[in-house]
C-alpha cells in the first residue's frame, strides 16, 4: 500500500513538474474542438405521439417493437425527403411508451424540418401498417391515430456545444499531456530532489536557496551589490558559513571557499556571488574571485560586472565586498576573512585541481539540471586533486521536494570503508 502511495505521489510530481506539457495539450484540445463542433452539425429532435385504442386488448411493449420494426421503417422511407438508408433511419428513431395507450416516436435529423418529417413519417407508416395487418399472429388494431404530430424540434445551441465539446476535448488533451509528461519524466535522469543529489554524490546538502538569473552586466552588478535574502534563506546561508568554518560575525577565522558548478548550469553560477554578498552584509570582510579557466556567456558577464564594480562599503554594514578577477589580486586582500572563488568545471573533463587553491570546496547545482553521472564525475575529480567537497548548495530547489538532502549512514560508512589500491607491494615467498 505504501509503495502504491509512493508511486502515485511520484507520478503526480512528474505531471506537475512537466505541467507545461499538460497545459499545452489541454489548450490544443480546446482549439481542436472548435472546428470539430462547427463541422459536425447538431442533431435536432422531434416527437410524434400516437394513441392506441383501448379495445381490443393489446400489449404496449409489443407495439413499441412493431413501431420500430423494419417493415414500418421501410414504409416510412418512402415519405422522407431527402431519402436516407434504412440503417441511418433506424439509428435516428426511438420508440417508447408514454402510457399503456400512447406511443412516443422520437426522431433525429440534421435540421428541425428533417426531424419533424421523420417522426411524422414513421408514425404514419406505423398506423398504416397495423391497420393493413391481416395475419392472425398479429391482430390488427383499427382506430389508431396521431394524437400530437411533430410540429417543432429541439437542438443544442452552438454556444453550449462549443462549451461542452471544449471541456471534453480539454480533458482528453490533459489526459494525453499527462501520459506524455509521465513518459518524459520517467526518461529524465536529471536530479531534482535533495536526497537524490546527496545520495548520488555521497555529500550532504548544506542549503537550498533561490538564486537570481541576471542576463547582463548591470544585472550581475545589482545582484552582487544589493542581494538581500529573506529570513529563511539568510538562515540557510548563515548555516553554510558556520559549517564551512567561519566563526563569528567579524569573521576572525580566515577561510577560502571554491563554489564549483557546471557550465550547463547558469543558475548555480549565482550561488558564489550571493554567498559572498551575504557574508559581507553580515560584517564579514569578503573577497569575491572569479576563476575564468572555464568560460561561458554567464561567466563572462559576471567577470565583467565584478571587474568594473568598485568596492562597496555602503549597503554591507560598513564592510567591503571586493570583487576581483584573478588569484593574484585575491592574495592582495589579506584583510579578507572570507574568500569566495567562483569556478566552472566541465562535467565531461572535470579538472578541479586546475582551479585556485582553497581551504574548502562546495558544489553548486540547480535542481533538475545535472545527472548523477555528471555530479559524480566532479566529486571524483575533486578527490583526485586532493580536495574534499564539503557540501552541496542547491539553486532554485524544486518546490515539491520535501527531502532534506542528508547522506544515509550506509552511504557514509561504505565510502569510509572503500579499500585502497596498493601498487608494488612486495610479498614474501618461501615460507
Amino acid at each position: 500500500m505504501n509503495q502504491q502511495v509512493t508511486d502515485l505521489r511520484r507520478s503526480a510530481q512528474l505531471v506537475l513538474r512537466h505541467k507545461k506539457i499538460v497545459i499545452f495539450a489541454a489548450t490544443l484540445g480546446i482549439f481542436a474542438s472548435v472546428p470539430f463542433t462547427l463541422l459536425n452539425q447538431p442533431m435536432h429532435t422531434s416527437e410524434t405521439l400516437v394513441a392506441l385504442p383501448s379495445q381490443p386488448v393489446h400489449n404496449v411493449q409489443t407495439e413499441v417493437i412493431v413501431a420500430s420494426s423494419t417493415p414500418v421503417l421501410a414504409g416510412a422511407m418512402r415519405r422522407i425527403d431527402p431519402a436516407m438508408p434504412l440503417g441511418v433511419l433506424r439509428s435516428r428513431v426511438q420508440v417508447s411508451s408514454v402510457t399503456a395507450d400512447i406511443l412516443a416516436i422520437d426522431a433525429q435529423g440534421t435540421t428541425g424540418a428533417e426531424a419533424m418529417d421523420t417522426a411524422n413519417a414513421v408514425a404514419s407508416s406505423y398506423i398504416g401498417y397495423i391497420r393493413d395487418t391481416t395475419s392472425p399472429d398479429i391482430p390488427g388494431i383499427p382506430g389508431a391515430w396521431v394524437l400530437e404530430p411533430a410540429t417543432s424540434a429541439t437542438g443544442t445551441p452552438l454556444l453550449v456545444r462549443l462549451l461542452v465539446n471544449g471541456a471534453l476535448w480539454a480533458l482528453l488533451g490533459m489526459l494525453a499531456g499527462a501520459i506524455v509528461a509521465l513518459a518524459v519524466g520517467s526518461n529524465d535522469r536529471r536530479l531534482r530532489g535533495r536526497d537524490e543529489i546527496a545520495h548520488a554524490t555521497g555529500i550532504p546538502v548544506l542549503a537550498s536557496i533561490p538564486v537570481g538569473h541576471p542576463a547582463d552586466v548591470p544585472g550581475w552588478r545589482r545582484l552582487v551589490e544589493g542581494y538581500d535574502p529573506g529570513a529563511v534563506q539568510a538562515r540557510s546561508l548563515q548555516n553554510v558559513l558556520h559549517r564551512l568554518g567561519l566563526t563569528g560575525a567579524g569573521g576572525r577565522s580566515r577561510i577560502s571557499v571554491a563554489v564549483v558548478s557546471l557550465p550547463s548550469d547558469p543558475g548555480a553560477l549565482a550561488l558564489g556571488p550571493q554567498l559572498a554578498a551575504f557574508a559581507a552584509s553580515r560584517g564579514v570582510p569578503t573577497t569575491l574571485v572569479i576563476d575564468c579557466h572555464q568560460g561561458g556567456k554567464a561567466m563572462a558577464l559576471l567577470h565583467a560586472a565584478c571587474t568594473e564594480a568598485p568596492a562597496m562599503p555602503s549597503g554591507h554594514s560598513g564592510n567591503f565586498l571586493t570583487t576581483v578577477g584573478d588569484e593574484e589580486e585575491a592574495n592582495r586582500q589579506p584583510e579578507a576573512a572570507l574568500t569566495v572563488i567562483v569556478a566552472l568545471v566541465d562535467s565531461h573533463e572535470p579538472r578541479i585541481a586546475g582551479t585556485m587553491p582553497t581551504t574548502t570546496t562546495v558544489l553548486g547545482v540547480s535542481a533538475g539540471v545535472a545527472t548523477a553521472e555528471q555530479l559524480a564525475s566532479v566529486v571524483v575529480s575533486a578527490a583526485d586533486g586532493g580536495r574534499d567537497v564539503a557540501g552541496i548548495i542547491i539553486a532554485d530547489p524544486d518546490p515539491a521536494d520535501e527531502t532534506t538532502g542528508g547522506v544515509p549512514q550506509s552511504v557514509t560508512s561504505a565510502q569510509r570503508g572503500l579499500p585502497t589500491r596498493l601498487i608494488g607491494v612486495a610479498t614474501e615467498t618461501g615460507r
